[in-house]
């Protein structure tokens, strides 16, 4: 088996890696119940929602006083 007569720089080592490193933007689905933004397969933080029927009751919002 062939061995490297050198040793390659961190840098060579690095470019080679670096188009691994992509950050993938997460793909977002309306929600069927009140359309916002949400993960596919997954609750929906606004209104609880998923498949159909409502998995996490979500707390009233309470309007604060307005400071003066």
């Amino acid at each position: 088996m062939p061995n490297p007569k050198k040793k390659h720089t961190r840098s060579r080592r690095d470019m080679r890696r670096s188009h691994n490193s992509g950050v993938e933007v997460p793909q977002l689905v309306a929600c069927p119940n009140c359309k916002s933004p949400r993960l596919p397969h997954n609750v929906c933080p606004t209104c609880g929602f998923y498949k159909d029927r409502v998995v996490v009751a979500q707390k009233a919002k309470t309007e604060e006083p307005e400071a003066k």
